[in-house]
């Protein structure tokens, strides 16, 4: 480990100084290249450091106690500073094989989610406009830009489905085990009786596929062009701007309607095309590589329940984690940051344990 943090080191002072360099200035391309590499080398570099500092923390008061010569109080104190500096390498130790783990290449991509309801009917409707304004809000806490690619409306304000991008400094990392089955318990909207009923929403998150990592061939899309529907009124469309792709192979088709330009809805659709397909191949590949283990908190699959969130008892509970948090209108409100840190955490600590388990193979 020690040879691998001397290496990062090593790199990243290499980076710092080509970063400094008038032809990389000249050069778009590569500085955004070695700043987002150096970015990602900096934390790792900085813990090392700090572990380096706490190293001769914990020599010098070892020195000091072997002395014997010094009076009681300096005694004292380098014992107390040598247990300090033991607990901080400890804590440095574990931070420093977190931040070793290989990290997933999509994690600083910009992301597409797709919300649909599942089962209940109008009350799934509403709770999937719920689940979409949550992670509205969510966006807005982060400083994210938000865009809607295709919404599909209720006559009650519920959503049968939409699609839309987030685009932000590390959204992928921090949406992606959002993926499954959103379960709420609430007395609907729609229930004059008072009874609780259980209805779901699905919720998928793709990472944004560039062109260069997957290629769509013109030849497997068909492209039509149609008038977008709405309400009525001043938002009824009368251009026709609306896109549908399809593509071909598969069948999947992508719908955009929400830009008054063919051309930026084109450019979406495509988009979300890309980026599904690309995640079709990405679980191809991650599936044909021998002894995968089934990470803690889950496969992110649509099929399976990740969350529930209960109204007459005010919690969401993560049920991959066993997290439960009575905050539920803060949750609802976008303020996901201890349930996604949870499950950061544990996603580390589990790939920590097979790692662990790898080296004893």
């Amino acid at each position: 480990m020690l040879e691998k943090l001397q290496g990062i080191t090593a790199r990243l002072h290499e980076l710092e100084r080509a970063l400094c360099a008038p032809e990389t200035a000249a050069d778009p391309k590569r500085f955004a290249a070695l700043m987002r590499e150096a970015k990602q080398l900096r934390p790792i570099a900085d813990a090392y450091n700090a572990y380096q500092k706490a190293e001769a923390d914990r020599d010098a008061a070892r020195e000091l106690l072997a002395e014997g010569g010094a009076d009681r109080e300096m005694r004292d104190m380098a014992s107390e500073e040598l247990h300090s500096a033991e607990e901080k390498l400890e804590q440095l130790d574990r931070e420093l094989r977190v931040l070793l783990l290989p990290r997933d290449p999509n994690d600083e991509k910009n992301v597409i989610m797709e919300i649909r309801a599942g089962a209940g009917g109008d009350e799934a409707a509403l709770f999937a406009a719920r689940l979409f304004r949550m992670y509205s809000m969510y966006a807005e806490r982060k400083g994210w830009k938000l865009e809607v690619v295709n919404a599909s409306e209720t006559q009650l304000g519920g959503l049968k489905e939409i699609s839309f991008m987030i685009e932000g400094e590390g959204a992928y990392s921090r949406t992606k085990f959002e993926s499954g089955v959103h379960r709420v318990q609430r007395v609907p909207e729609t229930e004059s009786q008072g009874r609780i009923h259980t209805s779901t929403a699905t919720v998928a998150v793709l990472p944004e596929a560039e062109e260069v990592e997957f290629e769509l061939d013109p030849a497997d899309l068909q492209i039509d062009v149609f008038r977008s529907s709405g309400a009525g009124g001043q938002k009824v469309n009368k251009t026709s701007s609306a896109i549908r792709v399809t593509h071909l192979p598969t069948g999947m088709v992508v719908e955009c309607q929400d830009e008054r330009s063919q051309y930026r809805n084109k450019d979406k659709a495509l988009a979300v095309l890309r980026a599904r397909l690309y995640e079709i191949e990405r679980k191809k590949q991650e599936a044909e590589i021998a002894g995968e283990r089934r990470s803690q908190v889950g496969t992110g699959d649509r099929s399976e329940r990740i969350r529930t969130y209960n109204f007459p008892q005010g919690r969401v509970t993560d049920h991959r984690i066993g997290l439960t948090l009575y905050r539920l209108e803060a949750v609802l409100d976008g303020d996901l940051d201890e349930i996604i840190d949870a499950l950061l955490a544990a996603d580390a600590a589990e790939k920590l344990q097979n790692a662990g388990e790898t080296s004893k193979e």
